[in-house]
């Protein structure tokens, strides 16, 4: 009997595939339905891939390779995230351009990834740092611009020492740089924002409806964080400045005891007085070296007194006016109305600088909350508004604040715009000319792509400005102010008025921007004439399934931006760019730790593959670890056994092909049925499962069938009948989406000479699932008392016949007629007594 050998077989069909185009997609086939699966864009650095990788990228692998079984058209393809700090930093550590280091790097990955036997396109492969690719972010950049949804302006930023670069709100994690890990601070910078805010309700209201994990759903809505209320203005005493606050609380106005601003709030050095000025500009200062995560985060309060008050204008108290670091300037209006009695922060500032607290909202006698109440309830101690809810006292105050010009309603967003301009070499250049006097002007479409220089030292400087600043020859280009055509600075000044002397952009996009759109490129990947061909695009969008184990709020909520401003161009069909998007967990090292190169507990799937276990092994047990949305430590143990659960399945096929076809084993009804019970029940739960996204259960249903035809063998030995013939195939097709090289290696020993990968996914067939028994729980008044195995045609009076006769069930009705009996069919019987 052969043996099973990974290396012989895996190497020789990569091969095959490749050469027979077996995974490349048709765009012109329309007979069939369509199927767009990819997982999120790998980004290249030089360690590759390791197994956590190939488990993320392995689930739109199965899913592409069963759609593709079931007779779908179905599109998987493959490109690099190449532009970007991760590449850069490579190229810095290794003494190579970043050029040069990602296309080393690149040659590692795609080893990796064909050695894993995915079923991708190779032949639509793009790159987001190759001229031809971004030569379109650029256009979609001019777009934006021309549709006053990119802009520049001046403000404190996110700055990363490290890395010496801005950061965008969403890249600063826990007050740390998202790459690097290292503590963040703010520069103030000139900088290109995405204009995502303008699209932030029509981003939000869509989100409830989306087939996504429901963690990335709330991610996406808590970041918008819209909060509906109103702005409250409040007169500074003794002079002509007023506050503008936001609240979503306007009942509780009759509540403030003092109002606290951001440090950064612009008023400040006008309410200070001799007194006060040194120890406000001493706070002010500190309070910018700390994060605004550590500001919010932390319970020590902290404070200085302005020495000035406000006027609130609901009963002409006057207020002190603090300066609190836990008030942020980058949220609402950096200034809020602070009422201690119903609100946990503060109430604890007012604690412990001994500020007034005025309870204005009855506490109901049932609350459990302490110290403050945050809950509804009917006003007190606020004039005219006493005994009113404070559910409907929200919208009247509002009305009384309008009528006095002191307040209005106010919606106001957590998100901020998409800072997207970055002070680093390697990334798309910004396809903006700057001229003296004159706005920012777009270049020309026929002037695109603005080809990224090559450089000696492209380390970054670590000033306000990447390092293409220092190229004057790139830098300095004639332009056309009216029509933003440009030609180099070394040629020739064109004739005409128009053309004068400009300045190129010097900030380069974040990779984030060609990251948000690849979707679309893949579809049409040499075009060299439009971004993609809208016909195209119309039958091949949304993406059926996405997945990913990162970026869950930025490049999601940055794709979702795009995708709407161009469907409203008309240029695409949908406005949400992915119909079904799972976000999977992680596999972890053997110790529970997230694996990562600096923790030197990486896993490389080489090595695995390396040892005579296979890709196949490696990819069943990567399903069979845990659920998708779980989190799995590496067990060392795991390959080995789904290596023997392959192994086994082998053999049995083996032993089916060695037969002689005369040498029959005899009919026997009994193990026949059983035979096709395994089977199509098998089938079944796999095909759900994989619809599911339950991909360890199938995998644990396959096994179960592998033992199941092992008994049955053991009792009746493997003959050449049809049903055996069917049992296996069956097998061998269910499986192949998980290891898809054994199965076609089985596929074509079972004599069939297509690939099994393409239209062959089995049926089952509801009668043979039908079973003789059935088992019938037995409670009595509630309690489990028995289980009982009835034959499946057993009628009602029968199964409650049965359930009464049974000995355990007789101890606990002592014989006695209940009082009445609930029959779920096929399922339980309840008595009562």
């Amino acid at each position: 009997m052969r043996r099973y050998n990974p290396t012989e077989i895996e190497q020789k069909w990569q091969n095959k595939w490749e050469a027979d185009g077996t995974y490349a997609v048709d765009f012109n086939d329309t007979t069939r339905p369509k199927y767009y699966s990819l997982s999120m864009l790998p980004g290249i650095t030089g360690a590759g891939i390791h197994i956590g990788h190939g488990r993320t990228f392995q689930f739109a692998d199965i899913k592409a390779r069963f759609k593709r079984q079931q007779g779908y058209n179905v599109y998987h393809p493959i490109g690099w995230d190449s532009f970007g700090l991760p590449v850069e930093n490579y190229a810095i550590k290794v003494g190579k351009t970043p050029r040069v280091a990602h296309d080393e790097a690149k040659v590692h990955f795609k080893e990796q990834l064909k050695r894993l036997g995915f079923s991708y396109d190779w032949t639509k492969e793009i790159s987001t740092a190759d001229p031809e690719y971004y030569k379109w972010t650029q256009w979609i950049f001019t777009q934006l611009y021309k549709h006053d949804l990119a802009y520049q302006k001046e403000q404190p930023q996110w700055w990363c020492e490290t890395d010496n670069t801005v950061l965008a709100n969403e890249q600063v994690e826990g007050g740390k740089c998202w790459r690097c890990g290292n503590p963040v601070t703010k520069r103030n910078l000139k900088q290109w924002f995405f204009r995502i805010t303008a699209y932030a309700d029509e981003i939000l209201e869509a989100t409830d409806a989306l087939d996504w994990t429901e963690m990335v759903k709330t991610m996406q809505k808590n970041w918008i964080g819209r909060s509906a209320g109103a702005e409250v203005e409040f007169a500074v005493s003794g002079q002509d400045s007023k506050i503008t606050v936001f609240t979503t609380r306007p009942d509780t106005l009759f509540g403030a005891t003092y109002v606290a601003l951001a440090p950064e709030h612009h008023l400040i050095s006008q309410l200070v007085n001799s007194d006060t000025r040194e120890k406000v500009e001493a706070y002010v200062q500190a309070s910018q070296q700390k994060s605004d995560i550590e500001r919010q985060e932390n319970k020590e309060k902290t404070g200085v007194f302005t020495g000035s008050y406000a006027i609130n204008p609901v009963n002409g108290q006057k207020l002190p006016i603090w300066v609190a670091d836990y008030v942020l300037g980058s949220y609402g209006t950096g200034a809020v109305m602070a009422v201690p009695a119903h609100d946990e922060r503060d109430f604890a500032f007012a604690e412990k600088f001994d500020l007034s607290i005025i309870q204005v909202i009855d506490r109901p006698e049932h609350s459990a909350d302490v110290g403050c109440y945050s809950g509804e309830g009917e006003l007190i101690n606020s004039g005219q508004f006493n005994g009113t809810r404070s559910e409907d006292a929200r919208e009247q105050i509002v009305a009384w604040l309008e009528q006095q010009n002191s307040g209005r309603s106010k919606t106001t967003y957590k998100m901020r715009d998409w800072l997207i301009s970055r002070q680093r070499y390697w990334g798309a250049p910004i396809p903006i000319v700057h001229v003296d006097g004159r706005a920012p002007i777009a270049v020309a479409d026929e002037c695109l792509p603005v080809i990224l220089p090559e450089v000696e030292n492209f380390k970054p400087t670590g000033g306000n400005t990447s390092v293409l600043a220092q190229v004057d020859d790139w830098v300095r280009v004639w332009v056309d102010v009216e029509t933003g055509k440009t030609v180099p600075i070394t040629e020739n000044k064109p004739d005409g008025d128009n053309w004068v002397e400009g300045r190129r952009e010097t900030d380069t996009l974040d990779g984030y921007a060609c990251s948000s759109w690849y979707f679309l490129r893949y579809l049409d990947p040499h075009n060299d004439n439009e971004a993609w061909n809208p016909e195209r695009i119309n039958h091949w969008m949304p993406v059926d399934y996405y997945n990913g184990a990162d970026h869950a709020v930025a490049h999601l909520l940055y794709s979702r931006f795009w995708m709407r401003f161009f469907y409203k161009l008309g240029l695409v069909p949908t406005p949400e760019p992915f119909k079904r998007m799972m976000y999977n967990a992680y596999i972890m090292a053997p110790d529970g730790q997230k694996m990562s190169k600096s923790k030197g507990n990486v896993i490389d799937p080489m090595e695995i593959m390396d040892s005579g276990y296979g890709a196949d092994a490696l990819r069943v047990y990567e399903m069979f670890i845990a659920p998708y949305d779980m989190d799995a430590p590496w067990d060392p143990r795991g390959v080995p056994g789904t290596y023997r659960f392959l192994n086994r399945a082998w053999n049995l096929v083996q032993e089916f092909v060695d037969r002689n076809p005369n040498d029959s084993l005899g009919a026997n009804e009994k193990i026949t049925q059983e035979l096709l019970r395994l089977t199509h029940s098998t089938i079944k739960k796999v095909t759900r499962d994989i619809e599911d996204e339950k991909f360890n259960t199938a995998v644990a249903s396959m096994m179960e069938m592998v033992n199941g035809l092992y008994k049955i063998k053991e009792s009746h030995g493997i003959d050449t009948s049809d049903e055996w013939r069917f049992a296996l195939e069956s097998l061998i097709q269910i499986l192949a989406p998980f290891a898809p090289h054994i199965t076609e290696e089985l596929w074509r020993e079972m004599g069939h000479d297509d690939t099994v990968h393409v239209g062959h996914w089995p049926k089952w067939d509801e009668k043979y699932l039908k079973s003789d028994t059935m088992t019938i729980i037995v409670q009595v008044n509630g309690k489990l008392r028995a289980k009982l195995e009835l034959p499946s045609d057993m009628d009602k009076q029968g199964v409650e016949a049965a359930a009464l006769a049974d000995e355990n069930v007789q101890k606990f009705t002592n014989n006695k007629p209940p009082k009445k009996m609930v029959y779920v069919p096929g399922k339980l019987v309840n008595i009562v007594v």
